[in-house]
């Protein structure tokens, strides 16, 4: 492979590489999210600054994604963090576990979305709309909610997928120092709503030393939505240079 071909590569290995090019869209993605409160001197030694707390609230959100260009089928939930930078609201996305590797590897590699490889599934038990996650083979949360219990008026679903995300970019040089330290915006376009419910929601977080989402505890189950939409991932830009500033 010529040197001018090899830089227009975009991973490894250049034969059979880990993801294709975006962009990414998304059919039939199928949200479950859960707000609850909780620790508020827990989440203010986990989200970095710039970014500032909005209220003492976490979003757990149990997201299927059975049709993505270029991805395929796949399940990813996480926890984000309603956060404000220079006064703009969004969430501050503070862990995401996932069952398909390219997309691992695309939101690292591309992006700077915190992924880890995970057994998320999002279900239908009788009239329970059902989300869970195993870290290996152990339970690492549950979550419930009423199935198509009450309408979710469209826009309050549009506003909640269309939010800002903020994440972390870290890479470390060859010599163990930071080379990269960045934090990153991006957001959803070509947003289109298919449903909207709301309705009754509980959520169970299990201790676990490699998918520590029980250390921000649920202490208040404050809403829930489950939303069925189609996006296209939207292209990542740089907010703040941790690096420039030393």
């Amino acid at each position: 492979m010529l040197e001018c071909e090899v830089s227009k590569q975009i991973t490894t290995p250049l034969i059979g590489p880990a993801f294709p090019r975006g962009p990414y869209k998304f059919h039939n993605r199928e949200y479950l999210n859960i707000i609850y409160r909780t620790d508020l001197e827990v989440l203010r030694k986990i989200v970095p600054e710039p970014l500032e707390l909005v209220e003492p609230y976490v979003k757990f959100e149990m997201m299927a994604m059975p049709d993505t260009t270029g991805l395929g089928s796949y399940t990813e939930c996480g926890q984000a963090i309603p956060v404000k930078f220079n006064g703009v609201e969004g969430d501050y996305l503070h862990m995401m576990y996932l069952d398909n590797e390219p997309a691992i590897a695309v939101g690292r590699e591309s992006s700077a979305y915190p992924k880890k490889l995970g057994k998320p599934k999002l279900f239908v038990d009788s009239d329970t709309l059902v989300g869970t996650l195993k870290y290996g083979k152990l339970p690492v949360a549950t979550a419930t909610m009423g199935y198509k219990h009450s309408q979710l008026d469209l826009k309050e679903a549009y506003n909640q997928i269309a939010r800002p995300n903020f994440m972390l970019k870290i890479i470390q040089g060859y010599d163990g120092k930071p080379r990269i330290c960045e934090l990153i915006r991006a957001e959803n376009t070509d947003i289109k709503i298919h449903g909207a419910w709301t309705g009754c929601a509980r959520l169970q977080l299990f201790s676990h030393a490699l998918a520590p989402l029980a250390d921000l505890p649920v202490l208040e189950v404050v809403s829930a939505s489950h939303i069925l939409t189609d996006l296209t991932l939207g292209i990542p830009h740089i907010v703040y240079d941790y690096l420039s500033k030393n």
